[in-house]
């Protein structure tokens, strides 16, 4: 087994085979819609760009969210910008539900970044840098609202674990 230094980013383990997923749906959008136009003779060099165009603007949608953490940081990497949070110095989480729930983690330096739970359930390397920046955050009295968000997500994350290791056991 490979160890990692104590100081080292942790990555969305799945990112990349999302980022996959997005590039081989916008690969192909772009040829279906390329050779549909082709055969029906209106292909022409403006419509050709205006597909590619397309094909862009569906990868950038389907492209998720970069996430990376380390000691006392949070990063989220979109298309278009890349949010930061120090973990230490918390100030605000909440919890927004709906279809998609998302968190949204706001520090003491005017760092502000939304992420889905989701990726905290699917990445336990980086929900232990969360929980331990969180810890700080509490140990220092910056956390005023969202500490109960973060104990039921934990929580919810401990017992998706445990379920995980029961049935690759067998207990379960």
């Amino acid at each position: 087994m490979t160890q990692m230094a104590p100081w080292a980013p942790v990555g969305d383990r799945h990112w990349r085979g999302s980022a996959r997923l997005a590039a081989t749906c916008a690969l192909v959008f772009c040829a279906l819609s390329l050779l549909v136009d082709w055969d029906a003779g209106s292909l022409t060099l403006l419509r050709a760009l205006l597909w590619l165009t397309l094909s862009a603007a569906v990868f950038a949608v389907l492209l998720p969210p970069r996430v990376t953490a380390g000691p006392s940081w949070l990063t989220v990497h979109t298309p278009w910008r890349r949010h930061i949070v120090r973990t230490d110095a918390l100030v605000a989480v909440r919890q927004h539900g709906g279809v998609s729930s998302h968190l949204v983690l706001r520090d003491a330096h005017g760092g502000r970044l939304e992420l889905d739970p989701r990726v905290l359930a699917a990445n336990p390397l980086i929900w232990h840098e969360l929980d331990t920046g969180v810890h700080r955050s509490v140990e220092r009295g910056t956390l005023r609202q969202g500490a109960e968000v973060l104990a039921q997500l934990g929580h919810r994350i401990d017992d998706e674990t445990t379920r995980a290791v029961l049935r690759a056991s067998g207990l379960s």
